[in-house]
Parts: structure tokens; C-alpha cells; sequence
């Protein structure tokens, strides 16, 4: 229903405020669908306040623009490089995994002690490798590309400007990440089947775990 949905100016008020994560040992984001500028940013402020961050399926984060236009963007990139001896630097990086590592490492003061320390905190992967396919993930709303662009801007998918600049892994990535979709739908199915055979035996036995209950919620259980 349309009514219940918040207006322009709340949503507007709503993204622009700060975000901040409460300092856990880790926090694993899922950066499909993400702007990747915003979500540097609010990473880099997070690694300088002392959190661990890990970014997995960085090759399905977005950034704002057509494919033509990001491919001349990064091609002008690739000819600042060093006269002299180009083996020196700058490097110029062709997995969307670095890709995003590099443009985090921008944000971070990366040449004083605090910055390359924060660095050290943070983690970036192309699709979603153990252990963290088995860990909570998380996103980010004020980076999220459905909440920041209009729906008829065009987008570029970072996987998609890797491969065509010279990324070889798109297929091995897909392979891959194929092979953990189908063992995380196997999984959830057993895992379905468990609760649903749990529920059946609390049903039958609801009688004679009447009093055991009462118990228990009266304990505060």
C-alpha cells in the first residue's frame, strides 16, 4: 500500500544521516547492488574508528554511469603512470576486488600510521568465499543503488568493467559462486525440514508439556 511508505523529504532525512556500526569483531558486508563511492566511504570511517570489515561480492557492486563511459574514465586512468620507470607505479588494479580496496585505501589518510593501520582491517573479495558463506551479512542503506539513484540513470557493474579491461576470472567466479548458491539452497531446504518436523513434535506433545510450560513462562522462559 502506497500510504504506508515514508515521503521523499523523510527518506532524504533518513539516508543523509550518519551511519555508524557498533564495534564487533567483524562485520561482513554484502556489496551487491552498492554504490561503490558511498559505500568507500562509510567503510573508511569505520576501519579509522577501529572496526574489522570484510566486503564480499565486491564484483556485483555498482557505480553510477554507463559501461562506455566508466571503460574512457578507466582508460584515461591507466595512462598516469610513471614516466621514468612505469614498474614503480601508480598500479592500476583489473579485479573489482582491488578495485574497491584501492578506492577505500584513498579515503584512509593511507601515508600516516592510522591510515595503514585501518587498512589492515579491511578485507575485499570477489564473490562470497569461506568461512563467510556461512556468516551474517550485512548491507548498507545509505549506499544501497535502488535508494541513491533514479531509476533511470545508468549503472555500470563493477564485474562487468573488470572483465572488459582485462579481469580473466568471470567465469571461474560464476562457476563458483554457482556451486555455493546450490549448496546454500540444499542447506536451507534440510534446514526447513528440521523446523517443520520440530513443530510437529511440539504440537503432539503440547499436552503433556502443558504444565512444563507453564512453568517455564512463569520463570520468564
Amino acid at each position: 500500500n502506497c500510504s504506508i511508505l515514508p515521503s521523499p523529504a523523510h527518506l532524504t532525512s533518513f539516508l543523509n544521516q550518519t551511519f555508524t556500526m557498533v564495534l564487533d569483531s567483524t562485520k561482513v558486508i554484502d556489496g551487491r547492488d552498492h554504490l561503490l563511492g558511498r559505500l568507500a566511504s562509510i567503510v573508511a570511517k569505520e576501519l579509522l574508528a577501529g572496526q574489522n570489515v570484510v566486503i564480499v561480492r565486491c564484483d556485483e557492486m555498482c557505480i553510477s554511469g554507463s559501461i562506455v563511459r566508466n571503460r574512457v574514465k578507466y582508460a584515461q586512468f591507466r595512462k598516469k603512470r610513471m614516466n621514468t620507470n612505469p614498474r614503480k607505479g601508480p598500479f592500476h588494479f583489473k579485479s573489482p576486488a582491488r578495485m574497491v580496496w584501492r578506492t577505500i585505501r584513498g579515503m584512509v589518510h593511507q601515508k600516516t600510521a592510522r591510515g595503514q593501520d585501518a587498512l589492515t582491517r579491511l578485507s575485499t573479495f570477489e564473490g562470497i568465499p569461506a568461512p563467510f558463506d556461512k556468516q551474517k551479512r550485512v548491507v548498507v542503506p545509505a549506499a544501497l543503488r535502488v535508494l541513491r539513484l533514479k531509476p533511470d540513470s545508468d549503472c555500470t557493474v563493477l564485474g562487468e568493467l573488470a572483465d572488459s579491461v582485462g579481469w580473466k576470472h568471470k567465469d571461474l567466479l560464476k562457476r563458483l559462486e554457482d556451486k555455493r548458491r546450490e549448496e546454500a539452497a540444499e542447506f536451507y531446504s534440510k534446514k526447513k525440514e528440521t523446523a517443520a518436523l520440530r513443530r510437529k513434535a511440539e504440537e503432539a506433545c503440547a499436552g503433556e508439556l502443558a504444565k512444563v510450560n507453564e512453568v517455564l513462562s512463569a520463570s520468564g522462559y
